[in-house]
């Protein structure tokens, strides 16, 4: 089995150590700073293509992802039932969900228009006759036996979706473009629920039926990172367009990952498929676990097995579900109660034809949103951040919709609420694991308090007490804060006058200190009258034009730094 190598090296007073897993391409670095007696830990991932040990051969592995995006829609793809998420169990089927004898499916429009804004935004080519087959399998939440489905024909294909990682000691920024290979109509099926306790199957039919989107990517990745990466990208586009809410813990966006290893240059290797992954987090760990285990199969005399396996969050690691040795055999047919799903665009489009009747490709193009690739662009133009900025309040759900509120009503310069949202508030929400829409302080409090630092009523130090006592206190304008608590800056000289000389007052034997110059262990050295006069062991001396200080011990000379 492969071993991790525990690498390290030594740079001044900071020790580095590298865990490199053989075949991957990233390691995590851990990085320990030994100043005054103390160690701090900071991991980070550092993609680099990794060399084979010597006498070793390189590995390559190979991803490809089949992606399930449950459509928003009101109603199902075939029938009238209402789509709702936690239901009570089956309160939202219909006959045909049930399958009766005697019902026959009826095409969602809703649905279309959504396989084809997501076909455009990925760059597909849309076909203007698709067909619908039955794809026969027995579950028993499959009341059919089949599932209607788009196998001969699709309604888009060869498309592309371009997604960015960084790379390099640098974090430098590159962009990728995985192939998507065709986008298909399907439904999907009902829920078992295994009650172990009393040996039984409960069977749940609210989500039969409920319109589904398959998106099938070329196998063009080769890591966990980049497949998580991608389908997180794809989870943004399809929430800007509206074809999909892609919640993964409420099931509305499921990953399958097909997997396979092998020595550049060679033919693929044999590919297990991890299905079910609803966690871009897990896909990650499960994809590169995956990958890992091949390789120390491979590398031991073994061999890999055409097999379905699921993964395990609570072990890290992917377990065996069913063998696919011998192909199932779908017995794929042509849907007999749908006719050829029929598309349009400006040019075929018939004369006088009803818009409720027919769909137009063209048109649906004109309404396209603005993407989230565009949105960073415009983000990184507009207000001068960093293009890691722009990733980070898109990929935090209601946060770039906070910033953009928080923008509209303050009069302080973007990067500087760029560096509070990204910073302070987000950090809050992190340390209370709370989302942007839960947060206590809205986008017109932070406004308001930006606007007091930007005018220069209170200090960088103050603002930052003022945004602690807004988070325990929502409801509190800032203002009230500043002047409850005497954060104001002084801004009367005659004042600050006055304040000074309270204080000099106050302190008769410091003042006369610093007027006598400082001791330290026999040693006078002046300081000037323009320099205050601190306790020890602090004292400043004045050196080569600058003021400088040393700490003084019982037992030595002053040490000056």
């Amino acid at each position: 089995m492969a071993v991790p190598t525990l690498r390290c090296g030594f740079s001044g007073s900071r020790w580095t150590f590298a865990l490199v897993d053989r075949g991957c391409r990233h390691r995590t670095v851990a990085t320990f700073n030994w100043i005054r007696g103390q160690s701090s830990v900071a991991q980070q991932p550092l993609h680099t293509a990794q060399k084979p040990r010597k006498g070793a051969q390189e590995w390559a592995a190979v991803v490809g992802l089949e992606i399930h995006a449950q459509i928003s829609s009101n109603s199902k793809l075939f029938s009238g039932a209402e789509v709702r998420f936690a239901a009570p169990p089956n309160s939202l089927v219909s006959f045909f969900d049930a399958s009766l004898p005697g019902t026959l499916p009826v095409l969602n429009r809703r649905c279309v228009e959504a396989a084809v804004m997501t076909g455009l935004a990925l760059n597909c080519h849309i076909n203007q006759k698709s067909l619908f087959d039955r794809k026969h399998y027995f579950y028993a939440d499959l009341p059919a036996g089949y599932q209607i489905t788009q196998q001969r024909l699709p309604i888009a294909v060869n498309g592309n979706l371009a997604y960015s990682i960084c790379v390099g000691k640098q974090q430098r920024e590159i962009t990728k473009t995985v192939r998507v290979k065709q986008i298909q109509l399907e439904q999907d099926s009902g829920k078992s629920l295994h009650d172990d306790l009393r040996s039984q199957t409960l069977v749940d039919l609210n989500r039969a039926g409920v319109g589904l989107l398959e998106v099938v990517l070329e196998p063009d990745l080769s890591c966990g990172e980049e497949a998580a990466t991608v389908v997180r990208e794809l989870q943004l586009i399809l929430q800007a367009l509206g074809t999909s809410q892609a919640n993964m813990a409420e099931g509305q966006l499921r990953v399958d990952a097909n997997v396979s290893v092998h020595h550049p240059g060679e033919p693929l290797g044999v590919r297990t498929e991890v299905k079910n992954l609803n966690s871009i987090r897990f896909l990650a760990k499960a994809i590169d676990y995956e990958i890992q285990r091949q390789i120390s199969e491979l590398e031991n005399g073994g061999e890999i097995l055409n097999e379905t396996r699921s993964f395990d969050y609570k072990l890290g690691c992917t377990v065996p579900m069913r063998d696919k040795e011998g192909k199932q055999d779908y017995r794929f047919m042509p849907e007999p109660n749908l006719p050829p799903l029929l598309l349009y665009d400006s040019t075929s489009l018939p004369a006088g034809a009803d818009p409720q009747q027919v769909i137009d490709i063209d048109r649906i193009r004109e309404t396209l949103p603005e993407l989230p690739s565009e949105t960073r662009a415009r983000l990184v133009q507009q207000y001068g951040m960093l293009p890691e900025h722009s990733f980070t309040l898109l990929n935090e759900v209601g946060l770039l919709e906070f910033f953009q509120n928080v923008i509209k009503e303050t009069r302080a310069e973007p990067k500087k609420v760029v560096s509070w949202v990204l910073n302070t508030f987000l950090g809050y929400l992190k340390q209370q694991n709370l989302a942007v829409s839960e947060s206590p302080v809205p986008p017109s409090a932070l406004a308001e308090l930006l606007d007091l630092l930007h005018t220069r009523a209170i200090s960088s130090a103050a603002a930052k007490q003022v945004f602690e006592e807004l988070w325990k206190s929502p409801g509190k304008p800032p203002a009230q804060i500043v002047s409850e608590k005497q954060l104001g800056l002084l801004q009367d000289r005659e004042a600050l006058e006055e304040l000074c000389r309270a204080t000099l007052d106050g302190h008769p034997q410091v003042v006369g200190a610093g007027r006598r110059g400082p001791r330290c262990c026999g040693h006078r050295r002046p300081v000037p009258s323009a320099v205050p006069s601190l306790p020890l062991p602090a004292l400043y001396y004045r050196t080569q034009g600058s003021y400088n200080y040393f700490s003084c011990r019982r037992d030595s000379t002053p040490s000056e730094p």
